[in-house]
């Protein structure tokens, strides 16, 4: 395993009576509430990317995060490096998934043959990591938005050489997620849109995203992955005019393309408020349409008009989101994934650990405090009440 984190012991509930920093005070994983463990209700993966691959950059500064796996070397080295890293990390912080792009987890080659051959050999060593941790992956997802090719889209480029890229490139993290026991494969792509209508063919765009999800359907059947597909709502980051703005639009496209019933929703809260929704809308509108698939648990600031991926630290943000999730009957295959970063001046290994705590207390909390909310039973009684007459002869 890896020494980055050889100070730091694992991560264990002891209550709210504990002065550790370094423990759980609401999350206890056995704790069984609505039937369930807490374990078993909140699923909590961390990402790969923000925890490990974020060097501290944003749109005003340069990296400040200084990892093992982030200085001068062979990149496969690196790679394996910070693979030892993140499964020292799993173990110690008990999240029992994990979620990557496949650029997270292998370098980009010179060439597309070699860029599967770095993936090839990472996923192998992955997999002995998740058999010696018995951590598993939530999900995987290929990065169609950061290589400059992707400058003008990846399945919506006006240049069909980089469709068949991305067509290639996802279709090797499907196979990498299905080998890995994934339970779902999402799709986010951070440049399905434009910039101007001036240089646009927007029903071509649009006609050749349909196509590229009918691809990604046909191919999970083909391979038999039982998973989810899940396609990510994802407005303004970076164009300011996504395909994929809510879950709205996505759910509008899935339907005229026939995919309603083989794609669900991953629903990040920053991208919710992004939007101009909140968190709860979103869920509530993915469950009133049967998409609800998995939920990205960050949070963005109301003072700030771009997507800072922060960890969840208030509960009453939270609360009636996890009423209609819980209410629902939670998150079957999905789960909740810390797709959130650590403050740039966070620059010490044990921050990571503070930070994934705090996020994972919070939504403990709230957990208990929706578990009060779902057996006092007002809500619906005041909802069911309200739509009465509905039963009632003119209604019927």
């Amino acid at each position: 395993m890896s020494d980055y984190f050889q100070n730091i012991p694992e991560i264990k509930y002891e209550g709210r009576e504990s002065d550790s920093s370094l423990c759980f005070k609401y999350y206890n994983e056995d704790q069984i509430v609505l039937g369930k463990t807490m374990k078993e209700h909140l699923r909590f993966a961390t990402c790969y990317w923000h925890t490990f691959t974020w060097p501290g950059l944003d749109p005003f500064g340069g990296p400040t995060l200084e990892r093992p796996w982030m200085g001068l070397g062979d990149p496969l080295i690196m790679a394996e490096t910070k693979l030892n890293a993140a499964f020292d990390f799993f173990s110690k912080i008990k999240t029992p998934y994990f979620c990557f792009h496949d650029r997270d987890v292998a370098p980009e080659g010179t060439n597309y043959i070699e860029t599967k051959k770095n993936l090839d050999h990472i996923i192998k060593l992955m997999e002995q990591k998740m058999k010696e941790t018995g951590v598993q992956l939530l999900w995987g997802t290929a990065n169609s938005f950061s290589h400059k090719r992707y400058m003008s889209g990846a399945s919506t480029n006006p240049d069909p050489e980089v469709f068949a890229y991305i067509a290639a490139q996802v279709k090797d993290c499907m196979d990498a997620t299905q080998d890995l026991g994934g339970q779902n494969y999402v799709l986010w792509g951070g440049r399905e849109g434009y910039e101007t209508i001036l240089n646009t063919n927007m029903k071509k765009e649009l006609d050749n995203l349909a196509r590229f999800l009918e691809l990604v359907v046909n191919y999970k059947h083909k391979i038999g992955f039982k998973g989810q597909i899940l396609l990510e709502p994802k407005p303004h980051e970076p164009t300011k005019h996504q395909y994929d703005f809510d879950s709205a639009s996505c759910l509008a496209l899935l339907r005229k393309i026939g995919l309603d019933k083989e794609i669900k929703l991953n629903i990040e809260v920053n991208h919710a408020t992004l939007s101009g929704h909140n968190f709860e809308h979103e869920i509530s509108y993915a469950i009133a349409n049967n998409a609800l698939g998995s939920i990205d648990i960050n949070r963005g600031d109301t003072l700030l008009g771009w997507d800072t991926d922060q960890f969840p630290n208030n509960p009453a943000d939270l609360i009636m989101a996890f009423y209609f999730i819980f209410s629902n009957g939670g998150l079957e295959k999905g789960g909740f994934n810390f797709d959130a970063k650590i403050r740039r001046q966070s620059i010490n290994p044990e921050d990571l650990f503070y930070a994934h705590i705090g996020g994972m207390d919070t939504c403990a909390k709230t957990l208990l405090a929706v578990e009060k909310l779902i057996n006092d039973n007002v809500i619906q009684q005041y909802i069911t009440n309200r739509y009465k007459k509905w039963d009632e002869e003119l209604g019927k």
